[in-house]
C-alpha cells in the first residue's frame, strides 16, 4: 500500500512558477513509476508528466514540454513537478499517482495509487 500526499498548489499569475511535491509512504516507493495528472473543471483528467523508478526516463505531455520538469528523490520518497511559465490553461487540480507496472505512463487507468490532489490556479 502506498499513500500519496500532494502539496505546493496555489494561485499564481501567468508567467509565474510553482513547485508541486508528492510525499509517498511505504518502503517500495523507489520501485514505482510516478506520474502527475491534472483535471480542469468540466474536462477529463489528463496526463502531465511521469518519471521512471530510477529517474532515468522522463515523459511529458506536449502541452507542458519545456515548461514543466518532473523529478524524484527516492531517499525522501518524494516526487516533484516544477512548473514554470504557467498559463491560465494550466489551471486544474493536480494529482500525483504511483504505478507498479511502469510500462504505460500516459494512461491513468494503469496507476495503482492516487493522491487527493492540489489546486493550481493561474490568473491572466
Amino acid at each position: 500500500q502506498v499513500q500519496l500526499v500532494e502539496s505546493g498548489g496555489g494561485l499564481v499569475q501567468a508567467g509565474g512558477s510553482l513547485r508541486l511535491s508528492c510525499a509517498a509512504s511505504g518502503r517500495t516507493f523507489s520501485s514505482y513509476l510516478m506520474g502527475w495528472f491534472r483535471q480542469a473543471p468540466g474536462k477529463e483528467r489528463e496526463f502531465v508528466a511521469a518519471i521512471s523508478w530510477s529517474g532515468g526516463t522522463l515523459y511529458y505531455a506536449d502541452s507542458v514540454k519545456g515548461r514543466f520538469t518532473i523529478s524524484r528523490d527516492n531517499a525522501k520518497n518524494t516526487v516533484y513537478l516544477q512548473m514554470n511559465s504557467l498559463k491560465p490553461e494550466d489551471t486544474a487540480v493536480y494529482y500525483c499517482a504511483a504505478d507498479r507496472g511502469g510500462d504505460r505512463p500516459y494512461n491513468d487507468y494503469t496507476y495503482d495509487y492516487w493522491g487527493q490532489g492540489t489546486q493550481v490556479t493561474v490568473s491572466s
